[in-house]
């Protein structure tokens, strides 16, 4: 095999491990969605299942670029972006672990949280699949990803304003505090989300 074609075997190695990594992810937040939507068990025991199975995933990708002397995408740049898609799909795990602690029930700002997250994870998903072969639908997919970020900041401030509207009991006011704990996991997970895309916007930039 000569050095392109060792480059190009390289390059597909990395990106299909990305790509591997991005489907748990939009698989997690898919079962998180659910789990918004029903409270049933079993899609929270999922999100927590692919949590590991992603992190195991990461762990593989951070050994391959250990070992390789030179990769044909910044290796800076694979590691941010293999850090930021797993940071999404950590966030709706802690989410969830909170929520479970708190006893915090999903409620309609939440479901419409993890249906943003959702769509912005198969977004991330087929920005990374896209890359390699089409970078420009690669970005264009990024793009998408971070206008339902935005979106997702809207349903942030818009849940923070409900949920401080009209305390009348010191109870009230613990239901708050816990509520706004889980909001805000959430919006932390979209701002990992939208850090992911303005990766991919790099890489873009860097192939072209």
């Amino acid at each position: 095999m000569n050095l392109s074609n060792l480059f190009r075997s390289r390059e597909s190695d990395f990106l299909k491990a990305l790509g591997e990594q991005a489907q748990k992810t939009r698989e997690g937040l898919e079962a998180l969605e659910l789990y918004m939507q029903t409270g049933d068990e079993v899609h929270a025991k999922r999100v927590q299942t692919l949590e590991k199975e992603a992190d195991e995933l990461r762990r593989i990708l951070i050994d391959d670029l250990n070992h390789t002397f030179v990769t044909p995408i910044d290796r800076e740049d694979l590691f941010a972006l293999s850090r930021t898609i797993d940071d999404v799909l950590d966030y709706g795990n802690t989410t969830l672990d909170e929520m479970v602690m708190l006893g915090v029930k999903p409620n309609a700002h939440l479901q419409r949280f993890a249906s943003l997250l959702h769509e912005a994870t198969e977004e991330l998903y087929l920005a990374v699949t896209q890359l390699k072969d089409h970078p420009q639908v690669a970005l264009d997919h990024a793009m998408r990803a971070k206008a339902l970020e935005n979106r997702t900041e809207g349903v942030y401030r818009a849940a923070l304003a409900e949920l401080f509207a009209a305390p009348d009991t010191l109870e009230d006011i613990i239901t708050i505090l816990k509520t706004r704990e889980i909001y805000r996991h959430l919006s932390n997970a979209a701002d990992r989300g939208d850090e992911a895309a303005n990766i991919i916007g790099d890489i873009v930039v860097k192939m072209t």
